[in-house]
């Protein structure tokens, strides 16, 4: 059993598929037998997500920064709480409890994390795979533009690579499970 760090928006957005596949992605992780860590909220789609896995008979682990608990409402039915200090050790905590990254659809704090693991994982801090969701096409014209980042230069094609994309949670991880059994 490996566990996946899933990035993702503490709203809802505004199209329900985005909801959807954050719950189809929690059944599958249970499914699968993969645990969770994630940014520890009951709202949006992380509650959404959460609540799935739980539903599903998997293991929960949320990460939550102290002055957020009230905040982003903090789920208290998780297999497990850890509160920290501020976002520093936030993110630091959630990638040490997990084997892989995992990003859903989100806002600036998504895309931050989601960039800040792969960057770690380009500077040699981790190998853990990293992949995206793109549900309905949300990550489509992002990784267009990496593409181009890659056409003029300034992305190494392997490095691109190394960010899986998928439509389907269970396309997605069975990608990121490749990745995991090769390393």
């Amino acid at each position: 059993m490996a566990t996946m760090c899933v990035y993702l928006g503490s709203r809802e957005g505004r199209d329900p598929r985005f909801l959807e596949a954050a719950r189809a992605l929690g059944v599958t992780l249970a499914r699968r037998g993969h645990a969770l860590v994630y940014g520890g909220a009951r709202v949006g789609m992380m509650g959404a997500l959460a609540d799935s896995v739980l539903a599903a008979g998997g293991e929960v682990t949320g990460v939550m920064p102290d002055h957020l608990v009230e905040r982003e409402q903090a789920h208290h039915g998780l297999t497990r709480l850890i509160r920290v200090r501020n976002m520093h050790e936030r993110k630091a905590s959630m990638a040490a409890h997990s084997d892989a990254f995992i990003a859903l659809p989100g806002g600036i704090g998504t895309l931050e994390e989601l960039f800040e693991a792969w960057t770690w994982q380009y500077l040699g801090l981790h190998d853990k795979p990293i992949g995206v969701l793109d549900t309905d096409g949300f990550y489509a014209p992002l990784l267009t533009f990496l593409d181009t980042t890659v056409d003029h230069g300034f992305l190494d094609a392997r490095t691109r690579a190394s960010l899986l994309a998928a439509r389907e949670p269970d396309g997605l991880l069975a990608a990121l499970e490749t990745r995991l059994a090769d390393r």
